[in-house]
């Protein structure tokens, strides 16, 4: 597929099949985000497989509440991937001291676009969430105190309708050389 009808292509899928997921087109996505850059090279990232159907709803039940009804969808996909910081070495976090960024964040960002590129072209459906409670998926995954899990992307074969991107037009995001 050509890049730019690729990045048309991905989209947030909250639908999906209860059809399996290859482990191959998994590890591919894996391999996808283990080839992203990273400051230093410092690969800050490690993605928990969640697939064992168990596991994997009650993980999903840490996405929503009664409060907030959001990402109740979760159940339906057959694998959750669960992004833990494994912190940057020791020139990344340098790097972030001295200029007062946070460089691992922007990594797992870029790393977890590769993973989910590389699932639109093994015509799989994602969806990235950061609302999910940290404590709980933790515990349930036997996580390190001391480690962040940064986002949860759940993967299946989607059976979401292909929405149009409503998106910003290209004038509003730049602009040439000044603000």
């Amino acid at each position: 597929m050509e890049f730019i009808n690729l990045i048309k292509s991905r989209q947030s899928d909250r639908k999906y099949k209860a059809t399996p997921v290859e482990p191959q087109k998994i590890l591919n996505c894996i391999e996808a985000a283990r080839l992203a850059p990273s400051a230093c090279n410092s690969q800050p990232w490690k993605f928990i497989i969640v697939d064992n159907p168990e596991i994997k709803t009650k993980v999903a039940q840490t996405t929503s509440n009664k409060l907030l009804p959001l990402n109740h969808f979760t159940k339906q996909a057959p694998v959750h991937v669960v992004v833990v910081n494994e912190g940057s070495n020791f020139s990344a976090t340098l790097g972030n001291k001295i200029k007062n960024k946070d460089f691992s964040l922007i990594d797992i960002g870029i790393a977890v676009d590769h993973f989910c590129l590389q699932a639109t072209q093994e015509k799989l459906g994602t969806c990235i969430l950061g609302w999910f409670n940290e404590k709980k998926v933790k515990e349930i995954l036997n996580i390190p105190e001391k480690k962040r899990v940064e986002l949860i992307i759940t993967i299946g074969y989607s059976e979401d309708t292909f929405r149009k991107k409503k998106r910003k037009d290209i004038t509003k995001i730049m602009s040439k050389n000044s603000y």
